[in-house]
């Protein structure tokens, strides 16, 4: 077993090792990849957090869009390099295992455990907004203890928590079968944003957009607490882009993984990149910017407010039905991180296990969905949605740092993709992660901190003499 100074490293092809009960059944092909990347980035930063970016940046909101999807595409060069070099579940955390050592790979394991699941809650509530507007254009009033967390006056967020587990049961019932039933959601929501865009962008207005940056570019801390500007937006609608790292997550059961993962990273930030420039073109400048700051559901309000109010039915409709697509991917990423650390030793191996009727780890699914809906039930939109930000721009610093150490200890290595320029795409995903990281409010980086913390405390007392590193078995062999 190879060594570093963080530990053991896992074998780049550590899945030519695995038991039968421990194997990912290969069912998805490169339309299902893109459908994955596509379903889990066009949602709920586009349909809830332009309102969100609004506050923060003002009409700058645009400028933020593209600040964030600029250094999602040097992370999604990195990763398609390394999905395609090491063609096994994990996304950054196998990576970083078998580059740099166990210590840091549960790092980045425990880092993505909070990206997955707090970003699945964060669009529970997202969807969740969008249905208790979408009843209320109907006339039908939901008890407000029943819509809201305690930070709000309620009980429990009950629509969240229910979308979260229905979504579960569906990734129970098989990942192919998820996947296809992703493809139709995709396609009904790409739908309803070129609706709204067509409506939307007659009544553009150049006023709208004056001051552009009422709050500058940098990220700063107003009279009131709340951190504003260009890079504190960049920083939250950052959650709206990193929806390709599910794919790369789904590399074990991709049926041709050098082709379809290259196809299903890059295709699916190509286009989202696309879509999120003309939505947020479009809402901005039909609506004053402190409008849809304070909207759970900006773009149905946009429409409502131009006089369309069968379309902005129609749109919110549309969310309804599409966001939980976010919700499944995310789900589907966060049981695979689970799965396959759980397969390394260091969550019990009893989570390990694979269904045999339908190839897919059910009880960590299911234990994933519980949590999921839990944080959804009972925390508000915004912090769900800074955490698990924190958590993917570690991931992605790890996967930037990764690509480079590759090309320089194992340049042998036969190549599907080549990341272009790799040492420059390297740097430029590590220094933008380091700066949207650091431009994160203070109380969320502690946060972040106290979680890592935690899990530092878990490995060391539990996971690392548990790993099969550490016993000298073959990674993920037994």
């Amino acid at each position: 077993m190879a060594l570093s100074f963080w530990g053991p490293l896992k074998p780049i092809h550590a899945e030519d090792t695995l038991a039968e009960h421990h194997r990912l059944r290969k069912s998805l092909s490169w339309p299902h990849l893109i459908a994955l990347g596509v379903g889990a980035i066009v949602g709920t930063g586009i349909y809830t957090l332009t309102g969100v970016g609004a506050d923060r940046a003002g009409p700058a909101v645009i400028l933020a869009f593209l600040v964030a999807g600029l250094v999602c595409a040097c992370a999604a060069l990195a990763y398609a390099e390394l999905a395609t070099l090491i063609p096994t579940s994990g996304s950054a955390y196998t990576y970083t295992y078998s580059v740099a050592g166990e210590t840091l790979a549960w790092i980045i394991g425990w880092s993505l455990i909070l990206e997955y699941s707090v970003a699945c809650s964060a669009v529970a509530v997202g969807w969740a907004g969008y249905l208790v507007g979408w009843l209320q254009s109907i006339g039908v009033f939901l008890p407000a203890a029943l819509l809201a967390g305690p930070h709000a006056g309620g009980v429990i967020n009950l629509p969240a928590v229910l979308v979260a587990l229905a979504v579960c049961g569906m990734l129970i019932a098989g990942t192919r079968e998820s996947a296809t039933l992703n493809i139709v959601l995709v396609a009904i929501k790409l739908t309803a944003l070129a609706v709204f865009v067509v409506l939307a962008l007659p009544a553009f207005s150049g006023a709208n957009f004056t001051p552009f940056m009422p709050y500058g570019f940098g990220s700063t801390v107003d009279a009131e607490g709340t951190t504003r500007g260009v890079m504190a937006a960049a920083a939250i609608v950052f959650f709206a882009f990193y929806g390709f790292d599910a794919v790369a997550t789904s590399a074990e059961e991709a049926k041709n993984p050098g082709r379809d993962l290259t196809i299903g990273i890059i295709g699916s930030m190509a286009v989202c990149t696309l879509i999120y420039m003309l939505v947020a073109l479009a809402a901005v400048g039909a609506l004053d910017y402190r409008l849809l700051a304070d909207s759970p559901e900006p773009l149905a309000l946009v429409l409502r407010t131009l006089d369309q109010p069968f379309a902005a039915w129609a749109v919110a409709l549309a969310a309804l039905i599409a966001l939980p697509s976010v919700i499944l991917v995310m789900m589907y990423g966060q049981s695979r991180i689970f799965f396959v650390m759980a397969r390394d030793g260091l969550l019990p191996r009893a989570f390990a296990r694979v269904s045999p009727r339908s190839g897919t780890p059910t009880l960590m699914t299911a234990v994933t969905g519980v949590a999921v809906a839990a944080v959804a039930g009972f925390f508000p939109l915004n912090e769900i949605a800074e955490l698990a930000n924190a958590g993917t721009l570690a991931a992605f610093i790890a996967v930037g740092a990764c690509v480079m150490a590759l090309r320089r200890t194992r340049p042998d290595l036969p190549r599907v993709f080549r990341c272009p320029a790799p040492y420059v795409v390297g740097t430029l995903t590590i220094i933008g992660c380091l700066y949207l990281l650091w431009s994160l409010p203070m109380g969320t980086l502690i946060r972040f901190v106290v979680w890592n913390a935690i899990g530092l405390a878990v490995y060391f007392a539990y996971s690392r003499s548990r790993s099969l590193a550490a016993q000298n078995h073959p990674v993920t062999g037994i």
